[in-house]
């Protein structure tokens, strides 16, 4: 699953044609979720509340992006990196 971004020690994926709601995937600590593109919230899993709050923020200014990865991923296409929280 590649890696698109990486911030914080934040590692956040995408799989190729994955089932929906459209989300990405997050791990940090050992500890992995699924957080949903339209609205940044959890969909499953858990993160601790730091990061939780940031992956939300960062989702929020990453959007269009991470629909353009979503977009690829469904056309099994080469996925872009996202700029992590850090480099914005």
């Amino acid at each position: 699953m590649p890696v698109i971004s990486y911030f914080f020690g934040i590692y956040v994926r995408m799989y190729f044609d994955d089932q929906l709601p459209p989300h990405f995937h997050v791990e940090y600590q050992g500890a992995e979720a699924l957080v949903a593109i339209e609205t940044g919230e959890l969909v499953e899993g858990r993160l601790p509340r730091k990061a939780a709050k940031l992956i939300k923020e960062w989702c929020a200014d990453h959007r269009d992006a991470l629909w353009d990865n979503w977009q690829r991923a469904v056309a099994l296409q080469p996925l872009r990196r996202i700029p992590g929280a850090d480099n914005d």
